[in-house]
């Protein structure tokens, strides 16, 4: 025979509140959730008149300041060489001597003859004052030592042809010749550039042409120093614009002092056009639709799309030219989360300003 449960009026007791409390307050708990997840947390920027530099971007390919092929004036045999490759060098420096062996046998007995024709002519002079020796003989003879002198002129010049000298203050290449090698006028010994300034060749459009005068400041970056910048001025503008591209042609020299920078480098240049007191916000704030721009506006905790103009561009940057007044609130990042309406939270210490 079975028996009935038995429940204790306690466990029925127990169970009754437990679904009481669970009727109370499980609605406002999941309430609560609901108005919490419907909040965005977003960060934002407050809007403000900036400095907004117009340039204009070209690409120019570097030139040494002054450029040369060493060579020499006359065929002969290396006889010395007193340079090594990359070596800095001043005007003037000794590079090379060639065999002079021949040029300095012709100077001495061009000297001696010299000598000779001299003591003849101090002693016809002497005669002649003493009515012993005639006024042609006497001009025949200086005449031998005039001829001689210029022979000795062109002796000296032969040997000095000899010895490579450099013309200008510079850092030399890879030298290309070897001691005993017979070199000829035009064999390349090796190269010389003057790399204190480098010149920088690039073109703008004609647009641009009211904007840049002689002595205005370029700056130049290369991939090869992507964190410096290399200042110099504008030291010319071509006279004719291109009538192909449209184009005119601009010269800077770009101070080199560090010797970093050198020939045949291809070079970023920014040339300043004007500098714009301007409404300036980071390019991410921008929500394109279509052909339009808008931006998310952060009021009373709650944002509204709002359509703006924008004006000129720079990497990361924008310039907005109606739409929104200085001291705004605009959204960074969270926007795709976003709608006209949406309520919004973010942390005032840690938001762009």
């Amino acid at each position: 025979m079975s028996k009935g449960l038995k429940f204790s009026p306690l466990l029925i007791a127990a169970v009754l509140c437990i679904g009481l409390v669970v009727y109370l307050y499980l609605p406002k708990d999941v309430s609560q959730q609901v108005n919490q997840a419907s909040v965005t947390f977003v960060k934002v920027h407050r809007t403000a008149e900036e400095d907004f530099e117009v340039v204009v971007e070209a690409l120019g390919t570097g030139k040494a300041n002054e450029s040369v092929f060493i060579t020499t004036q006359t065929s002969d045999i290396v006889q010395k060489i007193h340079f090594d490759d990359g070596d800095l060098v001043k005007q003037g420096q000794l590079l090379l001597e060639l065999n002079d062996t021949e040029e300095k046998a012709k100077l001495t007995a061009l000297d001696v003859n010299l000598q000779e024709a001299l003591r003849q002519l101090n002693r016809i002079t002497n005669l002649a004052k003493n009515n012993v020796a005639s006024e042609q003989l006497l001009d025949e003879q200086q005449a031998k030592v005039n001829v001689l002198k210029a022979e000795m002129d062109v002796a000296k010049t032969q040997l000095d042809e000899l010895f490579v000298r450099t013309p200008f203050d510079g850092v030399l290449g890879v030298r290309q010749i070897s001691v005993g090698a017979l070199v000829t006028p035009g064999d390349v010994i090796t190269t010389l550039d003057d790399l204190s300034i480098i010149k920088v060749d690039f073109d703008i459009a004609e647009s641009h042409l009211a904007s840049v005068a002689l002595g205005q400041l370029v700056r130049a970056t290369s991939i090869a120093y992507p964190d410096q910048i290399f200042e110099g001025k504008i030291t010319s503008i071509a006279s004719r614009v291109n009538a192909s591209t449209r184009s005119v042609q601009i010269r800077a020299n770009i101070k080199n002092q560090d010797l970093k920078l050198r020939p045949g480098m291809l070079l970023q240049i920014l040339l300043q056009k004007q500098v714009l007191k301007t409404l300036v916000l980071p390019e991410i704030v921008l929500v394109p639709a279509e052909d339009k721009q808008f931006v998310f506006v952060v009021k009373d905790n709650q944002v509204e799309l709002v359509e703006v103009k924008v004006g000129l561009r720079k990497p990361g940057k924008v310039q907005i030219l109606s739409g929104l007044q200085v001291g705004d609130v605009v959204v960074t990042e969270g926007t795709l989360k976003l709608r006209s309406g949406s309520k919004v939270t973010f942390d005032t210490a840690n938001s762009e300003e």
